[in-house]
């Protein structure tokens, strides 16, 4: 029960307030982690990503762990779990997500915007375009930066979330499909598959209940068509709820991949597309 209390706090905290300037960002503190047992460790070696990843989260676990028991033995109940909650808030980015993407529509330079939240290229994107990425990224990191934390957090507390979110941010890190981390990220890049595996589709079934469509796991046969096991779901989902097409082959860095198209409504996407997938709250 503490736990779904927590996570009704966190939420409510993150949409109400988002980010603490006043105090330093946790996912940089396990960033520069990250980054200490990369610049030990690195070689093209999948045992050596293992190593980073078995470091990494050893050391996060056990000061998470330290820091819920402290939490729960220094003070009330009442206040561990505002303490809790306040901290669990800053794992949380439903509402710098959401600002992320109301910038993008209300930015001069839409190119500019766009490429602040994208890997893909984006100085030749059309306006429809850049509203079909500004919705892609919404809705896969809406499983990402809100549904996955708050699930581990109501399954594990406070180390749950923390764990989680290390573990999504090892993979954004060290997780790529190139010639430096090939091999050295493949075990994080894995291990975010497997950790994201039910949240990504949990996200894609609340998007299908609070758009109200009839057939809840339609989102499925265009989802798993994607690269990644676990994006495509919430994405065509999305596609599903507002009626557009999202996908179809992009360019990154100067060359065209083919990708799958999710969805079946309409391929030109306007501003207001965009706003109806920023109302499914």
């Amino acid at each position: 029960m503490s736990n779904i209390i927590v996570a009704f706090l966190a939420y409510f905290l993150d949409k109400k307030f988002g980010e603490f300037s006043f105090i330093k960002h946790p996912i940089i503190v396990i960033g520069e982690l990250i980054s200490f047992f990369e610049q030990l460790l690195y070689k093209k070696s999948i045992f050596r990503g293992f190593l980073l990843v078995v470091s990494v989260l050893t050391v996060v676990a056990i000061l998470a762990t330290s820091l819920q028991e402290f939490l729960n033995i220094a003070f009330p109940s009442f206040l561990s779990i505002i303490l809790t909650a306040f901290i669990a808030s800053m794992f949380i980015a439903h509402k710098m997500l959401r600002d992320s993407i109301e910038g993008v529509l209300n930015a001069e330079d839409k190119h500019k915007a766009i490429a602040m939240l994208v890997s893909r290229d984006t100085k030749n994107l059309s306006e429809s375009d850049i509203y079909k990425a500004t919705i892609e990224t919404y809705a896969e990191n809406l499983s990402d930066g809100v549904v996955a934390p708050l699930f581990y957090l109501l399954l594990f507390g406070l180390s749950g979330i923390i764990i989680y979110k290390t573990i999504n941010t090892m993979d954004s890190m060290i997780g790529y499909k190139n010639e430096k981390y090939e091999k050295f990220g493949k075990v994080a890049a894995r291990l975010d598959d497997i950790a994201n595996y039910i949240p990504s589709r949990l996200t894609a079934l609340l998007i299908m209940f609070l758009a109200k469509q009839k057939e809840l796991f339609a989102f499925y046969e265009d989802g798993k068509k994607h690269d990644s096991p676990n994006a495509g779901h919430p994405i065509t989902a999305m596609a599903l709820a507002i009626g557009v097409k999202l996908g179809g082959d992009t360019s990154y860095f100067g060359k065209l991949k083919k990708k799958a198209t999710f969805g079946k409504g309409k391929k030109e996407i306007s501003k207001e597309d965009v706003q109806k997938a920023l109302k499914l709250l």
